[in-house]
C-alpha cells in the first residue's frame, strides 16, 4: 500500500505523536500519499476522571489546519499530504456537524460512531447490566441511526469499531451473528455512496482481523459496493502503515481490484496488489 488514510497526530487529544514525526516515518516506509484525520467529537462524553478544561475530542482545526499546511509545504515533491477529519456521530449534533464540514475544505471525512447514547463502547461501564449482545446490537442500531440523519461524508470509520472493546472481543462475534443488523448499515452507505473503511485497528486490539472482518467485506461487494477506503488509524509512528498489507491481500482475497483515495471529497481509485 502506497498510501495511509486514518492518521492521526498531537493535533488530537489522545495523541501525542507530532504530525512531522509521521510525515518522516511515513517517507521511510515508502508512503506517497498520508491523510491526517483528526478527531472532531463534539459532545464527547468525558470519563468521570477527567481533568478541568479537558478538551475532550475537539480539535483546534485552525490551528490544525495551518500546521498542515505548513508540512505541506516543506514536505512538497517527498509525499502526498492531504486535509481529512475523523467527526464523530450522535444524533443530537447533526446541525452542529452540518455547520462545521461547511466552514473547512477538508479532502477526505471518516464519519465514525464513538459515542452510543452519550457513552463510549471503548469504556467498561458501557456494557454494565445488560448481555455483550444486547450492547452490540445497541451499537448498531444507532451506527445505522446516525448515518441515516447526518450523510455528509466519504468513508464510515471502523464499522464494528465497540468489538474491539465488548468483554469478549470478537470471540462470539461474527457477520452472520449480527447480520439482521448489519445488512442494514452497509445496503445505506451503498445506497448513499458513502465508502466502508477497512481499518487496521482492529489487529493491534487482538482481534486477528481488521474493522469490519473478511465476511463484511464480502457481504458489502455482494450487495453492490465498491468503495472501499483503508487507514491504520495510527496515533503513533510505530503503527503508520502496519498491517495495510494484510489489509491490501484481504481486499484482494475478497475480489477489490481497486480501493479509494478521497481528494477534495471526490474518490480517486488506486489499484490494488
Amino acid at each position: 500500500m502506497i498510501s495511509d488514510t486514518h492518521i492521526h497526530t498531537s493535533y488530537s487529544s489522545d495523541c501525542e505523536t507530532h504530525m512531522e514525526d509521521m510525515i518522516r516515518t511515513g517517507i521511510d516506509r515508502g508512503l506517497k500519499i498520508m491523510c491526517f484525520t483528526e478527531h472532531m467529537d463534539k459532545d464527547y462524553p468525558l470519563p468521570p476522571d477527567a481533568k478541568d478544561g479537558d478538551p475532550g475530542f475537539f480539535v483546534d482545526t485552525e490551528a490544525y489546519h495551518k500546521g498542515y499546511l505548513a508540512m505541506k509545504e516543506k514536505y512538497a515533491g517527498k509525499i502526498d499530504l492531504l486535509f481529512g477529519i475523523e467527526l464523530g456521530l450522535q444524533p443530537h449534533i447533526v446541525d452542529w456537524n452540518k455547520n462545521y464540514v461547511n466552514q473547512h475544505d477538508f479532502d477526505y471525512i471518516i464519519g465514525s460512531a464513538h459515542t452510543i447514547d452519550h457513552r463510549d463502547p471503548y469504556f467498561p461501564e458501557f456494557y454494565e447490566g445488560r448481555s455483550e449482545r444486547e450492547a452490540y446490537e445497541q451499537y448498531f442500531e444507532e451506527a445505522l441511526r446516525d448515518i441515516l440523519l447526518f450523510d455528509d461524508f466519504d468513508s464510515f470509520g471502523h464499522l464494528d469499531y465497540i468489538v474491539r472493546y465488548g468483554p469478549n472481543k470478537n470471540k462470539c462475534y461474527s457477520y452472520k451473528a449480527y447480520s439482521d443488523h448489519i445488512d442494514p448499515i452497509l445496503r445505506t452507505l451503498i445506497e448513499k455512496g458513502i465508502a466502508l473503511e477497512v481499518n487496521a485497528g482492529g489487529y493491534r486490539n487482538g482481534l486477528g482481523v481488521p474493522n469490519p472482518d473478511k465476511d463484511v467485506i464480502l457481504r458489502y461487494k455482494e450487495l453492490g459496493g465498491e468503495l472501499i477506503t483503508v487507514g491504520s488509524d495510527a496515533h503513533t509512528t510505530e503503527n503508520l502503515a502496519k498491517n495495510l498489507d494484510r489489509i491490501e491481500d484481504l481486499l484482494i482475497e475478497c475480489g477489490f481490484k481497486n480501493h479509494v483515495i478521497y481528494i477534495g471529497r471526490k474518490p480517486v481509485f488506486y489499484p490494488l496488489g
